[in-house]
């Protein structure tokens, strides 16, 4: 089991959405938490609003795609609050075009928030869950990181990569003989805002989540040590529609509307 009581927890992707609710939970729990975002306002105030938690609340200031200053970063994290002891990846962004639609911009930084700064911030933290012997590592991935979709292409992409990098981390870390864990989480569409627009066509299976429902599953699985989260239920037949041939994948992907739940895509303003 993974004990929040007396951790030190990372989120980034923390001034809002489900960032700032793991942030409130986990101090529930009984830890301290280091929270990152670029939102500096929205910071400040999931720091006040948690204050009173063992060890309160830091909040640090950083733009996830620039690389130099994540890394500038975690070090501040760990030079002023110590090693971390759970580190969430939650930080997420998604443009809702089509490929050709896309900026090179913004296909790069895609990849350097939902992918890449992953890279940095475990680079950063594993080496001190290593030397204690213990740590868990979350990747908040999607279930566009299990099935691609139009308008998401860049998103799906980024998500595909995300969640590989949770596999072949936790394949390394089995082969090192190292206890620090890992968890990935496969959702669907969350309601916080991100994903404002979006459809689905058959709710009762595909349903928008609610994001206190998602984070209530997300703090049960890191506490149970889950290697994997996929929500719904229905999502996990994933991997199991992948043995048809790529024609009757796509069929039957259209027919739950998995393709057109972009359609009237609007985000976050």
């Amino acid at each position: 089991m993974t004990d929040f009581r007396g951790a030190h927890v990372l989120i980034t992707g923390a001034a809002s959405g489900l960032g700032r609710l793991m942030a409130l939970e986990a101090v529930q729990r009984g830890a301290r938490v280091s929270l990152l975002d670029r939102d500096a306002k929205g910071l400040t105030e999931v720091c006040e609003a948690i204050q009173g938690g063992k060890g309160g609340a830091g909040g640090f200031v950083v733009d996830l795609s620039d690389r130099a200053a994540l890394q500038a970063t975690c070090a501040e994290v760990l030079a002023q609050r110590g090693g971390v002891d759970i580190l969430i990846n939650n930080a997420g962004i998604v443009s809702g075009k089509t490929l050709l639609e896309c900026s090179d911009d913004a296909i790069e930084r895609t990849f350097q928030v939902n992918t890449l700064a992953s890279f940095w911030t475990v680079r950063a933290f594993l080496p001190g869950m290593l030397a204690v012997g213990k740590g868990h590592i979350v990747t908040v991935a999607s279930a566009a990181g299990l099935a691609g979709t139009s308008r998401l292409v860049d998103y799906a992409s980024s998500k595909f990569a995300a969640v590989g990098f949770d596999e072949s981390l936790r394949m390394e870390l089995k082969r090192l003989g190292s206890p620090v864990r890992t968890t990935v989480v496969c959702p669907f569409f969350i309601d916080t805002g991100m994903f404002e627009g979006v459809k689905t066509r058959f709710a009762w299976l595909l349903p928008i989540l609610k994001p206190d429902y998602v984070v209530r599953r997300i703090m049960r699985a890191i506490a149970g040590n889950r290697s994997r989260l996929i929500m719904p239920r229905f999502v996990m037949t994933v991997p199991v529609i992948r043995v048809l041939p790529p024609f009757l994948f796509d069929a039957v992907l259209g027919f739950f509307g998995v393709n057109r739940s972009m359609d009237e895509f609007v985000g976050r303003h």
